[in-house]
């Protein structure tokens, strides 16, 4: 005869209490150990029944903390499962607040060993992030598999969430504070991996962006000097960035005034502002400071020659001839093609050669600098680009109904 067991949304709950009670009284034998069990049953039945849901949590947690400190006892899967049926009970909280108060007596629990198990850990930090419906609880429960990720030394599990860093702080509606402190610790963790300088730079560009320059930053704005300086020697030896607005953020200008990082700060704007002349002179006179920031003299002037080419481009209006080429970037004529070639590859300049002439004939460049002038430009372009559309549709609107008249004074005339 079959027997129908009646089964609940609630019953993996008391299976894991259940579970876990037994491995915890195990060595005490069953005298001791049933009575307790029976007990910790029976308190998780009256908390599910009652609708104690943060009362459920602690008791569960308390119950599987031998798993959390002892994982050896527990295949990795079944302790996974366990602690992702703790997570559900966010699910069920009667209101955001008791949801939070759940999420921090779960997180504080997965965070006690950070090097035991970290990648276990994470996973269920995501899964919980997964169950949460408040953007507030997310941003907490992200931050803090974050701090685990670095305390137990499992960063590559957290690294690839951070290309969707943009729509999380959307998502969150996180303060200028908070962005600040996650995009700090973000470039922090991606500044010891090898291969992402260019996500390193993006998320220091971020961290210095967040000061603003107002006397709510004046205070602390001070502690944002290594990084400022770091941004400038990512900027400087990358082989790959010719644009960047550090020079004006706020936090990146106190260095112009700084007596130890001055020389740095005049070095990102002669890269910026300036061309392959002015970077010699400099490096004339501060070779040392390029060595003890590991800048290559070599490559420092490959990079400033491009950078000099873009200045160029943006002076010469769309023709640039081949002598002020060799002059600015100080190459012999048959280089200049070489160098006009890298450039397109690295997709800063658009151009054709009209080697007959001598000139470059360039239709776009990268601008180095893409500030408020720039923004001003691309202004007036998009008005001039705007009317001449407009007027192309008014010429053909006109030619519609001029083509319309002749054809029907052709059908009368048939008639």
């Amino acid at each position: 005869m079959a027997t129908i067991v009646n089964t609940t949304e609630e019953e993996p709950m008391l299976a894991v209490v259940r579970f876990t009670a037994e491995l915890a009284w195990a060595d005490a034998g069953p005298e001791v150990a049933d009575p307790e069990v029976t007990r910790l049953c029976l308190e998780a039945q009256e908390h599910i029944l009652a609708g104690r849901w943060l009362d459920m949590a602690s008791l569960m947690l308390a119950s599987a903390d031998l798993l959390l400190t002892s994982p050896s006892r527990v295949p990795d899967k079944d302790l996974e499962c366990i602690l992702s049926v703790i997570c559900s009970l966010v699910t069920k909280a009667g209101s955001e607040d008791q949801a939070l108060q759940i999420t921090d007596l779960i997180c504080a629990k997965l965070t006690q060993q950070p090097d035991d198990k970290p990648v276990l850990r994470l996973k269920v930090l995501f899964s919980l992030y997964n169950l949460l419906p408040s953007p507030y609880g997310k941003a907490f429960v992200y931050k803090k598999a974050l701090e685990l990720s670095i305390a137990g030394k499992a960063t590559e599990c957290i690294i690839p969430s951070f290309k969707n860093i943009d729509s999380f702080v959307s998502e969150w509606g996180i303060g200028n504070l908070e962005q600040r402190e996650l995009y700090r610790a973000i470039a922090r963790i991606l500044k010891d991996h090898k291969g992402m300088t260019k996500e390193y730079f993006n998320f220091l560009n971020k961290y210095l962006a967040t000061f603003k320059g107002s006397d709510d930053d004046s205070a602390t704005i001070g502690d944002a000097k290594e990084e400022a300086v770091a941004a400038i020697i990512e900027f400087v030896k990358s082989s790959t960035l010719f644009q960047c607005d550090l020079l004006n953020m706020p936090a990146v200008a106190q260095l112009e005034k700084d007596e130890k990082y001055q020389l740095l700060y005049e070095l990102l704007k002669i890269f910026l502002t300036k061309r392959l002349d002015s970077y010699l002179e400099f490096q004339t006179a501060n070779s040392a400071l390029l060595k003890d920031y590991g800048l290559v003299h070599e490559d420092c002037i490959t990079k400033m020659r491009l950078m000099s080419l873009l200045d160029l481009s943006s002076h010469c209006y769309g023709e640039v001839p081949y002598s002020a080429i060799t002059s600015a970037l100080q190459i012999n004529d048959d280089e200049v093609e070489q160098c006009i070639v890298k450039a397109i590859a690295f997709k800063i300049l658009n151009c054709r050669v009209d080697q007959l002439n001598q000139t470059v004939i360039v239709s776009r460049h990268t601008e180095r600098i893409f500030g408020m002038p720039q923004w001003q430009g691309l202004r007036t372009k998009l008005g001039i680009w705007r009317g001449n559309i407009a007027s192309a549709i008014n010429t053909i609107q006109a030619n519609k109904v001029t083509d319309e008249g002749t054809q029907g004074m052709q059908g009368l005339m048939i008639r």
